[in-house]
């Protein structure tokens, strides 16, 4: 299977990997053959991007580095507790220590797997997919810190909980199409404060998981928000759901901008590690995250191009390749693969849209 851009795809391609609302109901299940209406669908849930079956990569499995049903049921629970916020009830804290324990014990069983990005999701899903993928990258990024269970667990329920204060932040202003107004952007920045005082009203809550709502716009160059603190000043907890959150937020599609690749993202956080983030936790956090992951298309600087089908968890900038069109733009007969450890001196010069 291969990644492509919805613009891109013909009618009878078959996908390969289902495609969920929120609610955990498929919208398009693999195997599915592509008409015309079902590009149309996509192209109206804003879903920019889907996995295709392909005889090139017919052996090839992209898995989620947790298991698929983990993942849309911590979707759910992340909708059923941004629903019971607006609406004034009360959220259940045993479910969403349970659901956070899931998630540490499959990355745990998963701890040398690679984050592949395969999560699809509508631009409407956005805040319940993000509000899971800073988790899941938060306690990965503890787990390379060595955090024991006790801290994954504070650590993930702080980062799924993190963004929590939006939901008293009016939808006019969360979703504005285009860039906000200096008194817009106040309204935004009320969230950290929103999100711990809502926090603050549930009994037996780890004081860790408030400070996470509070302060996870914090930079660490004190450039943050809402106290403007810097480097150790920030609980550590905060500093690593920082960089989860700009990670998965520039990796994703929103009604106001367009997603980047990830090997973009990861530049951006090197680049901006020792300023806006803390550059310990910056190498941590890159350490299980594929530049290049499976199932992208890519040019490569012998005029080649291919599919990811291996990262290289050592070298994350040297994948192996399956080389589909040759140097002249012919599809190749036979089988080949480059692992671009042995070729040196071939390099990836550019992510693709689509593969002809």
């Amino acid at each position: 299977m291969y990644k492509i851009k919805v613009d891109f795809l013909i009618n009878g391609m078959i996908l390969a990997k289902n495609i969920y609302d929120c609610d955990g109901t498929i919208l398009l299940a693999a195997g599915v053959r592509i008409r015309d209406s079902y590009i149309t669908k996509l192209k109206e849930l804003q879903i920019d991007e889907v996995y295709i079956q392909a005889e090139e990569t017919a052996d090839m499995v992209i898995e989620d580095i947790i298991h698929e049903q983990n993942r849309l049921e911590a979707r759910k629970l992340a909708k059923t507790i941004m629903e019971n916020i607006r609406m004034g009830n009360n959220i259940e804290m045993k479910e969403i220590y349970r659901r956070v324990n899931l998630i540490i014990d499959d990355l745990l069983n998963h701890r040398n797997v690679m984050v592949q990005l395969c999560d699809i999701r509508t631009v409407d899903d956005y805040t319940f997919a993000h509000s899971v993928n800073v988790c899941v990258l938060s306690i990965i990024t503890g787990i390379s810190m060595g955090y024991n269970h006790q801290r994954l667990r504070d650590l993930g329920v702080g980062a799924l909980l993190h963004d929590i204060g939006k939901m008293q932040i009016a939808d006019t202003i969360l979703n504005k199409p285009g860039e906000l107004n200096e008194d817009e952007f106040d309204v935004i920045k009320k969230h950290s404060d929103l999100g711990y005082a809502l926090l603050c009203e549930i009994p037996d809550i780890a004081i860790d998981v408030k400070i996470v709502a509070l302060t996870h716009h914090e930079r660490y160059d004190g450039s943050g928000y809402p106290f403007g603190k810097k480097s150790e000043e920030i609980h550590e907890f905060s500093r690593i759901v920082a960089v989860a959150d700009v990670y998965d937020a520039l990796t994703s599609d929103r009604v106001y901008k367009q997603k980047i690749l990830p090997h973009q993202a990861m530049e951006y956080l090197i680049a901006m590690a020792g300023h806006l983030f803390d550059p310990e936790i910056v190498k941590a956090f890159i350490r299980y995250i594929a530049v290049y992951p499976l199932g992208y298309i890519v040019a490569l600087s012998s005029g080649e191009r291919g599919i990811i089908i291996d990262s290289n968890h050592q070298f994350p900038t040297r994948p192996k390749i399956r080389v589909v069109y040759d140097a002249q733009g012919q599809k190749c007969t036979e089988r080949r693969e480059l692992d671009l450890m042995e070729h040196t001196s071939i390099m990836i010069t550019d992510v693709l849209e689509k593969l002809w």
